[in-house]
C-alpha cells in the first residue's frame, strides 16, 4: 500500500498536487494543507485522519478522478485486484515492521541503515531529499535498503541491526 502511494505520489505533478490539496479543503485544516509539499505528505495526512488505507481507496480514487488522472486511478485499480488476491489479506511483510521502527527509531535512523550495510552515499542522499522530515528520511531509507537487498532484505536481518544498535525495545516490538 505504501509503495501504490509513493508511486502516486511521484507521478504528481505541482499542480496536481496543488488540486489535490484545494479538494481536501474540507477534509485536512488549512494551516496543514498549506504546509503539505509532497503527495506522500498529503497521504500521510489523510491516513493519519483514516481517509485512506489499504482497504478503503475511495477518497484517494475520487481525488485522482477529479484531477482527471485515470493513468493513477488504473494504477489504484490494479493494487485493488492485487490486494482481492493476495493470500491470508496479510500485510507486506515489511510493511508493519516498518512502520513500528519509522514510530520508534528517529534521530537513529542512520546508526540503524549504517548497521544494515547501507553506503553512505545513499544516506546522505536521502537525508538531503528529505531534509527537515525525520519520519520520511527513516521511511526512504529502509525503502532503498529493501530495493538494495532485494529477496535478501529479511525481517530477521532488520531485528539483528536494531539490537545492534541497542534499540532492543523497537525489536522486540517489531518482533511482535
Amino acid at each position: 500500500f505504501l509503495s501504490l502511494l509513493h508511486s502516486i505520489s511521484s507521478g504528481l505533478s505541482d499542480t496536481e498536487l496543488s488540486e489535490m490539496k484545494f479538494l481536501c479543503q474540507n477534509t485536512i485544516g488549512k494551516g496543514k494543507r498549506e504546509a503539505v509539499r509532497s503527495g506522500w505528505e498529503l497521504f500521510s495526512i489523510l491516513m493519519e485522519l483514516r481517509k485512506i488505507s489499504s482497504d478503503r481507496l475511495e477518497f484517494l480514487r475520487t481525488l485522482l478522478q477529479h484531477i482527471k488522472r485515470d493513468d493513477l486511478v488504473a494504477q489504484l485499480e490494479q493494487f485493488e485486484e492485487e490486494e482481492i488476491h493476495a493470500p491470508d489479506d496479510q500485510p507486506d511483510a515489511h510493511e508493519k515492521p516498518t512502520a513500528v521502527i519509522c514510530d520508534n527509531v528517529g534521530r537513529e535512523w542512520k546508526k540503524l541503515m549504517r548497521e544494515l550495510g547501507m553506503p553512505e552515499v545513499k544516506l546522505d542522499r536521502i537525508e538531503a531529499a528529505h531534509q527537515f522530515h525525520l519520519y520520511e528520511q527513516l521511511v526512504q531509507a529502509l525503502r532503498e535498503w529493501q530495493r538494495w537487498k532485494g529477496k535478501e532484505a529479511k525481517l530477521a536481518d532488520l531485528i539483528k541491526a536494531l539490537r545492534s544498535c541497542n534499540l532492543n525495545l523497537v525489536a522486540d516490538m517489531v518482533e511482535e
